[in-house]
């Protein structure tokens, strides 16, 4: 063990510290993170079909998100994507627990809500702290929009082939 400004570090932890100290991290990282956010996901979701707006946005969005074989509700997935990837998740299995969207169709939004990459919290969390130019901001999250949509395509070919 060595000192430093009067803490004592040590230097080597066994296997077992090293695992339940990640699993600590990971479960507050679960819990704090990730759930909330799947959470509000489902919840949002059933007040959109409840109060009959899921449908409206279906209607809407049905020729755009046609163009990728998804139904119109599938943009809501997108959208919720752009704010929180946790969140784009929960909407999708939301989603495909109501029966609006099949496998299928989740298997080619997943890399779509990944590919978004919550542009929204990232202005806030890594381009305002990278000190980017705000007018960039606009051009960056067309990208991620640019990358998602193309990865559509791109699996629903794959999914052709399987």
């Amino acid at each position: 063990m060595s000192n430093v400004n009067n803490t004592e570090v040590k230097v080597n932890k066994n296997i077992l510290d090293l695992f339940i100290e990640g699993a600590r991290k990971g479960f507050t990282i679960g819990t704090t993170s990730l759930l909330p956010n799947v959470v509000m996901a489902f919840v949002v979701i059933r007040i959109l079909d409840v109060t009959g707006l899921l449908h409206l946005i279906g209607v809407v969005f049905e020729p755009v998100m046609g163009l990728w074989g998804l139904p119109g509700e599938a943009a809501t997935v997108l959208i919720t994507a752009l704010m929180s990837m946790g969140g784009g998740v929960g909407v999708a299995m939301s989603l495909y627990t109501a029966g609006t969207l099949d496998a299928t169709q989740i298997t080619v939004l997943i890399p779509a809500i990944y590919l978004m990459g919550n542009p929204v919290q990232n202005v806030g969390r890594c381009l305002g702290i990278a000190d980017v130019n705000t007018k960039h901001y606009p051009a960056i999250i067309l990208i991620c929009v640019i990358n998602a949509l193309l990865s559509i395509w791109a699996m629903r070919l794959i999914m052709m082939f399987l």
